[in-house]
């Protein structure tokens, strides 16, 4: 059936615009001042802001990692997405040791056909590469996955920097990109020696053993490949400001680095560690959550278009799989949820605090990554053709993020008591009702998404 969405504001990552926007066979079929048709059913927007629906390029469903599994799979964790305005996420189809590419690909889309609530695809983690990895590459990005991670950390997913130099060169050869997570494995390693030395166990010392010259190093020698390269790569969830200094001395060199952050860097602290009753487990991750300085340094590169995309980095465990680390800081097991929060504290914290301009929001939580990520226009954009994935956010909501409203598989929230304005009041997925006012409608309606190599950010 077709829909007028009537009244609204439509942003984009150009600004905002009041239209009206007609939805017909699940695409957008005309965006205009007035549209009339006796056919449509009439639904009144007047005072929302109509986004394109949010997209997340940063999750992990159903992982096994640490001796568990992360607490979101596919059904649950799409819910979150969805509640919260994010009409499709890309997750890490994670190789294992001794595996194709092709098999890490199936084992996910097992986890994730047929259970999924929004749109999805896959980022590939390389985690044993190989002549015959090499030549699989190529057959994998012209089946749709064209971005692939790296880790310089972690015992089981480590590559060496001979292995990121010919990853690198293979992608530049084919046309894919690669996501890497910037920290030294060695020195990490050697601060945890330390730490344990001193008898500190507990979350405090979390901190004391990645701190952002960890990353900042991590992503200096990782520029240094990609220059020899001459390829561009992306650096996931940054942290600290010391490693945004490190790309900004690349960029000037010439060289084209594309950043994204996450939530938790922008509105926490590392003081987070240090709650008592193992408080802080819930937010042992890995970038660390960093000092005030730093997420300031974040938003400022935010605000001038220096960061492209905000992701959330979703990884999330239950306080009893965290109180495996209860004796050693090292045993807990590292993450946190947010998919469904992003938007709300983007929003919040960003456009209504930081002056951050809707269309920069548009931007780094949409329009940004569905180019990046090879899905542009069919997403990320409210325009003739593109799918109907529409978030009508209410500016005027004022509401309270804790456990109770929380969607995520998830016994805590990481922002419990943190008061926000802005909601997404409905969101639409292909044209049909998906979410209402945080309450899922629509079940298991996601499909994958085959993606084309990227396109170039504004």
């Amino acid at each position: 059936m077709k829909k007028v969405l009537k009244g609204g504001t439509v942003v984009s990552g150009e600004g905002c615009k009041k239209a009206d926007v007609l939805v017909e066979d699940g695409k957008i079929g005309a965006v205009a001042p007035e549209i009339t048709d006796e056919e449509a059913e009439v639904v009144d927007v007047s005072g929302k802001l109509l986004f394109p629906g949010f997209i997340d390029a940063h999750t992990h469903f159903d992982l096994h990692v640490s001796g568990t599994v992360t607490a979101d799979n596919f059904e649950t964790g799409t819910k979150a997405a969805l509640s919260g305005g994010t009409t499709m996420i890309i997750d890490f189809a994670t190789q294992y040791k001794g595996e194709s590419l092709h098999k890490a690909l199936e084992h996910w889309h097992e986890k994730a056909d047929g259970n999924a609530s929004c749109d999805y695809g896959f980022h590939l983690a390389i985690s044993d590469w190989n002549a015959e990895i090499s030549e699989e590459l190529k057959q994998i990005v012209d089946e749709g996955v064209t971005s692939f991670k790296i880790y310089m950390t972690y015992d089981d997913m480590v590559l060496d920097d001979k292995s990121i130099y010919q990853v690198l060169k293979r992608l530049k050869e084919i046309g894919g990109i690669a996501g890497v997570h910037c920290e030294n494995k060695g020195i990490i390693e050697a601060l945890i020696e330390e730490e344990k030395a001193k008898g500190h166990l507990t979350t405090d010392a979390h901190p004391k053993t990645r701190p952002a010259v960890v990353e900042a190093e991590a992503i200096s020698r990782l520029l240094k490949i990609a220059d020899l390269v001459h390829t561009p790569v992306i650096i996931v969830h940054l942290s600290s400001g010391a490693g945004y200094q490190e790309v900004k001395y690349a960029r000037e060199r010439g060289q084209e680095v594309i950043l994204e952050t996450c939530p938790q860097y922008l509105v926490l602290n590392e003081s987070v560690y240090s709650l008592p009753d193992f408080e802080g487990s819930k937010y042992v991750i890995a970038p660390t959550i960093k000092k005030e300085t730093d997420s300031t340094r974040l938003w400022n590169a935010i605000r001038k278009d220096h960061i492209q995309t905000i992701s959330t980095d979703h990884c999330s465990f239950t306080t009893g799989q965290k109180a495996a680390g209860k004796d050693d800081f090292t045993k807990i097991p590292c993450g946190m949820p947010g998919v469904e929060s992003r938007p709300a504290l983007i929003y919040s914290f960003g456009v209504l605090e930081r002056d951050l301009k809707l269309e920069q929001m548009c931007r780094l939580l949409s329009e940004n990554p569905a180019k990046l990520y090879g899905v542009y226009p069919q997403k990320g954009a409210i325009a003739p053709g593109s799918d109907a994935d529409i978030v009508v956010w209410n500016p005027d909501t004022e509401w309270t993020m804790s456990v109770e409203n929380q969607v995520a598989n998830v016994d805590y929230c990481p922002f419990e008591g943190t008061k926000v304005k802005g909601k997404a009041e409905q969101v639409y997925l292909k044209g049909e009702l998906a979410a209402r006012d945080g309450n899922v409608v629509l079940e298991k309606k996601g499909s994958y998404v085959p993606r084309q190599r990227r396109m170039e950010l504004d």
